[in-house]
């Protein structure tokens, strides 16, 4: 009962704290106050911690094993997105054993029960090292640091799975595409080009490349690749040819595509047009027959491997070569104006934490 009322209160205090990352929110609080909570909290309970990062922190905690153990890397985010239209986001509220507030499912109530697992555990050889970490909302700029601080033999993601053990998800390219025309007066066709509709042909070649992956090749937990407009600008006003117009958009990967291949695909649909990729992420896929996939798989009590839709920092660990699964709890509401967490399964994480960390440290 006492790790209970610890877990539950651990993930009621870090939703209370406003972190919503300011990358991708103008003015968002950050992650500041919600690491000095962590860091705090691990001290107390005699973890080493060290806090990356100045302006955007993350905490490394670690649980120093007797020496000659195999090392368990515990990771989770602390910055959430924006809370547009929320009454109250950062007034946890308990009800029919749900954890409601910005976060409490993505990912805070899962921080709180890794942070507790990690706790629990005692009587170790090998080393159980928290990341508790900033900006995975958006470019994922703290996992790249604590990687450049900490190494283990074996990692778990604590992102929201339902409880099921996911070993595979998409990546993402986002990009630009630029059409241009020249700039005339509304009445002049005879000097102006119009940027805007130059940039139709490309619309409809974009939905038709979508629809060509979505019918292509399948990878077994991933699905297929696709691809979206995101934001479309140009003109300047009713009387004028519109120099240029510019669509965002974003391709989802899966295993095996690599940005060159999605560039390429690119410079087709757009016909001449200028194409710049803004940001890219490799996509993820864990070993099922790697003893420390395939002891969480045992531990966890699941019927089979699944994959996550979303992308997360586990790319980034598992590209560190570390075996990397996502296992975290049941819930609904990421990003949506009502989110909450399912309180009986942050225990059950909690509890598999912890007796993964004892069969892998030990």
């Amino acid at each position: 009962m006492r790790e209970r009322n610890d877990l539950v209160e651990l993930a009621s205090r870090l939703v209370a704290i406003d972190s919503v990352n300011p990358a991708l929110v103008a003015g968002g609080a950050g992650e500041r106050e919600a690491a000095r909570h962590v860091a705090d909290w691990c001290g107390r309970r005699g973890f080493e911690v060290e806090v990356v990062g100045e302006e955007r922190p993350s905490v490394i905690a670690r649980r120093r094993g007797s020496g000659g153990g195999r090392s368990l890397l515990l990771n989770g985010h602390l910055d959430t997105v924006g809370v547009a239209g929320m009454d109250t986001p950062f007034e946890p509220r308990i009800e029919n054993g749900r954890l409601y507030g910005r976060g409490s499912y993505d990912m805070k109530g899962a921080v709180a029960a890794i942070l507790v697992a990690a706790a629990t555990v005692e009587g170790l050889r090998g080393d159980v090292v928290l990341t508790a970490v900033c900006d995975e909302e958006l470019a994922s700029t703290g996992t790249e640091t604590v990687l450049e601080h900490v190494t283990a033999d074996g990692a778990i993601v604590a992102e929201p799975t339902e409880l099921q053990l996911a070993v595979a998800h998409r990546g993402f390219v986002g990009f630009e595409i630029e059409t241009k025309g020249i700039a005339a007066h509304g009445s002049r066709p005879d000097l102006g080009e119009d940027a805007i509709v130059k940039m139709g042909p490309v619309l409809v070649a974009l939905e038709q490349l979508d629809e060509r992956l979505q019918h292509g090749p399948r990878h077994a937990l991933a699905g297929t690749g696709a691809i979206h407009a995101s934001v479309i600008e140009g003109g300047q006003e009713m009387s004028s040819f519109p120099a240029r117009c510019t669509l965002l958009g974003e391709r989802r990967t899966i295993p095996g595509e690599t940005v060159a291949d999605v560039e390429r695909e690119l410079h087709e649909i757009a016909g001449g047009a200028d194409v710049r990729v803004v940001a890219s992420r490799e996509a993820y896929e864990a070993a099922a027959d790697d003893p420390f996939v395939a002891l969480v798989f045992e531990t966890a009590g699941v019927e089979r491997y699944v994959g996550a839709p979303f992308w997360t920092d586990a790319a980034l660990i598992a590209a560190a070569g570390i075996p990397t699964v996502l296992f975290g709890p049941s819930g609904e509401g990421a990003h949506a104006e009502v989110e909450w967490v399912d309180l009986a399964s942050l225990e059950r994480l909690r509890d598999v934490v912890v007796q993964v960390a004892r069969a892998w440290c030990a």
